[in-house]
Order: C-alpha cells, then structure tokens, then sequence
C-alpha cells in the first residue's frame, strides 16, 4: 500500500470512529416505569426486590434498564395525574403495585404492557379473559385467594381467645378492596362472629374509627389490605395499641411497625417474580400472552404487646 494511500484510509477511520462510538453511546435503554400506591418509604423493600429480580436476569439499571418510579403516598386520588405523567416518559412497560394503580395506567394508555404484582381478580374487573391468556394489555401475580382472609381470622383466633365480635377497617374507595371483604365477611359469619365494618378514606378518619371500634367492644381488628394502610401503618399500630385492640393483617410491614399478627402473601417476592414479565416484555413478548400467576409464598409475622390486654 502506498503512503498516501495510508494516510487517507488512517484519516477516514479517525472521522468516522468517533461517530461511531457516540452513536453506540446514544442508544437509549428500555425504560421501565413504577407506579407504586404507597410511600416511597414503604415501597423500598418492593422496589429492592423487583430490581434484585431484573438483575438475577442480567439487568443492571443504569447499564442496561432505566426504571423511574412515581409514588401516591396511599391517596388513590394521585394515581391518574402520577399515571399519566409515566405515560409521557415513554417506557416499555408499567410495573404496579395495586389494582387501582394498575386502573390509573391503563386509563392513560391503551398500549403499554402493564405488570401488576398485586392483582385482584382480573378477570372480573375485566382486565383479563382468563388467567392462562389474559389476552389484553395486563398481567401479572394474583394478590388474592377466596379462602386466604378465613385462614388469617382462623389463626388470630388462635393466638386472641374469646373474640365474639370483629372489627374490620376497609377503605370503600378501593373497588379492589371488596373481594377481601366480602371473604372476610363470609368466614366471620362461618365462624360465628359478628362483624363491625368501619369505612376509612383518607389518613384524617383512622383517629374516629378505632375509637368506634373500641365502643362497639371488638375484640380483634382486622386491617384489610389497601395502600392507605400500609402508608399509616405506623400511625395503626399506635392507635390499637393505644385502645388495648388486637391487630391482623396481611402484610407483614404492619407488624414490623407495632401490629400483632399477619398472615399472607409475600408481596415483595411478587415484585421479584414480576421482573420475569419484564424480560419477557422487553424480549419481545406481549402481556395478554403471558399467564397470571398464582402466589406461591405466604409469610406469619406475629409480635405480642404487653399493651394489647389478650385473654
């Protein structure tokens, strides 16, 4: 090769080398959006365990995944705006952490797939045709049982002797909420044990219900799930305490803050299992193809106060 020849082609390379390193430097990575129903707080350990998922996969965020999170603080009524504001970022997928969450996103787009770690019967809020083949924009792991609240009240009868009246703190304003309710009213009546059912909206009416509770002479309270709860799960643990009230859960975060007893599904190893739907997502795959799952781990926590006065 001739001198001159070098030189050019030497010449060439140095031009277009550079071009092509910052154009492989630009590709942008698959973003992944979160929309957790709870503080950011609360939502940790969720957000650990789906990223620790992605990772057990070959995803590093930052390296190959960018995942960006919104959380509602347990008000529902932010969900739509926090949806909304995921859509416009443009991710590949949507992971969520309740039914309503999973409600706000699908209302703000018809095309992004949407992963829902805690789902409530799909099927009949018409977010599935079945669970084998969901068959439209979402998917994920089961967050219910219709036996599970029977089994929870079962075992806190074994650990509070004697309840004859049980109090129940919902939140109407989940629609997600009355499928746990409706079981737990339907085991009390099995059992034979009347229930006290108080409606909490927002974080200002907690105060009034367990001081309605404690009137009516209940001897356990039953905390169903929502994100409002789980939000001012401290705060409920100091009011039962405070009115000498038993505590049951789902969640085992209640009891790590003070409440006495949960039983349920491990929802952080659901936010784990979510992280397979987001491969398959990002591989290609699509939500209404990919199975709803069941839970397969289920967790007790228990912590007995000296000021819970338990016979």
């Amino acid at each position: 090769m001739r001198r001159r020849d070098f030189i050019v082609i030497f010449g060439f390379a140095a031009i277009v080398q550079p071009a092509i390193v910052q154009a492989q430097g630009s590709v942008k990575r698959p973003l992944v959006g979160v929309l957790m129903p709870v503080s950011q707080a609360a939502a940790s350990v969720w957000s650990d365990r789906l990223q620790r998922g992605l990772r057990e996969l070959g995803y590093v965020e930052g390296r190959d995944v960018d995942i960006v999170y919104r959380y509602s603080d347990g008000d529902h009524a932010r969900l739509p705006a926090l949806a909304e504001d995921l859509v416009r970022l443009g991710p590949r997928v949507v992971v969520t952490g309740s039914m309503l969450s999973t409600f706000a996103v699908k209302q703000a787009t018809e095309t992004i797939p949407i992963i829902c770690a805690t789902l409530t019967d799909p099927i009949g809020f018409g977010l599935a045709t079945t669970d084998a083949r969901p068959g439209g924009q979402v998917t994920g792991i089961l967050f219910t049982l219709d036996t599970l609240p029977g089994k929870q009240i079962e075992m806190a009868l074994e650990a509070v002797s004697g309840v004859a009246t049980l109090g129940m703190l919902v939140n109407t304003k989940n629609l997600a909420a009355q499928i746990p309710r409706r079981d737990a009213m339907a085991a009390a009546a099995t059992l034979g044990i009347k229930p006290v059912l108080v409606d909490v909206r927002d974080a200002d009416g907690l105060d009034a219900a367990f001081q309605v509770l404690a009137h009516a002479g209940v001897g356990l309270v039953f905390v169903l799930p929502d994100p409002l709860f789980v939000s001012e799960r401290r705060r409920i643990a100091a009011l039962a305490i405070e009115a000498h009230l038993p505590t049951l859960f789902a969640l085992r975060e209640h009891v790590q803050e003070g409440g006495l007893l949960s039983y349920g599904i491990d929802v952080s190893d659901g936010f784990r299992r979510v992280a397979s739907f987001v491969d398959k997502i990002l591989k290609g795959a699509k939500p209404g193809d990919l199975p709803i799952e069941l839970p397969t781990k289920f967790e007790l926590d228990d912590r007995f106060h000296e000021s819970c006065q338990l016979s």
